[in-house]
């Protein structure tokens, strides 16, 4: 099987270090899912609300309860009513007007949503998340919300072939993950997800090098 197969490397890659492994579904269907499942993943990650949503919905029951679900894009506030509730953790939450939209429904439906601030420390014009010094604003915003619990940080980095550069932003993430006592710290992908965990990746998202 792809999926095992795939997983064993990564596991080689990363030994020593113990990230959580996020299973990026976003452009795989349901059998792929499934077949991460029985490799032993248990975290998945989906970015299009309403879509994974339907996706998620359609799996059987005993997979669905034991699974942990991210959604890991941007998020509109006109979507946050589908993400509340259905994900485990939303990891891009990058801006105070999102935070309050997803308390808000977290406070409808009775629940604490946890949520990852997404950064943008590469500071990427194309790219969502709040830049590094913005960051304790936005948290002391978030500390007063009864209904998110703030879990850590998430950012994604450039793709870029430049390692030092790659380390100075990851280890830059970790500083920060420290300097505010954060417990997670979502980074790195298929192409660069040696460096993160080196660099104190506590997750990493991976899709194409797990199911390709």
């Amino acid at each position: 099987m792809t999926v095992r197969n795939n997983l064993s490397k990564i596991l080689k890659d990363i030994e020593g270090y113990n990230p959580k492994i996020i299973a990026v579904t976003k452009y795989y269907g349901i059998d792929k899912m499934m077949e991460a499942f029985s490799a032993g993943l248990r975290d998945f990650a989906e970015s299009r609300a309403q879509e994974s949503v339907e996706k998620i919905s359609n799996i059987d029951d005993t997979t669905k309860a034991q699974s942990i679900y991210h959604f890991i894009g941007h998020l509109q506030t006109n979507k946050v009513k589908y993400v509340v509730g259905f994900f485990d953790y939303i990891h891009s939450v990058d801006s105070l007007k999102i935070a309050q939209c997803i308390n808000l429904e977290a406070n409808k439906q009775g629940i604490v949503q946890k949520i990852l601030i997404q950064v943008n420390n590469a500071y990427e014009p194309q790219k969502y998340g709040i830049f590094p010094e913005q960051i304790e604003n936005l948290i002391n915003e978030v500390s007063e919300m009864k209904n998110v619990q703030l879990e850590g940080l998430m950012n994604i980095a450039p793709l870029v072939d430049d390692i030092e550069e790659l380390q100075r932003l990851f280890s830059q993430m970790n500083e920060l993950k420290q300097k505010f006592n954060l417990k997670e710290l979502s980074m790195g992908m298929s192409h660069d997800y040696k460096i993160a965990v080196e660099n104190g990746a506590t997750m990493i998202r991976l899709g194409r090098i797990l199911f390709e």
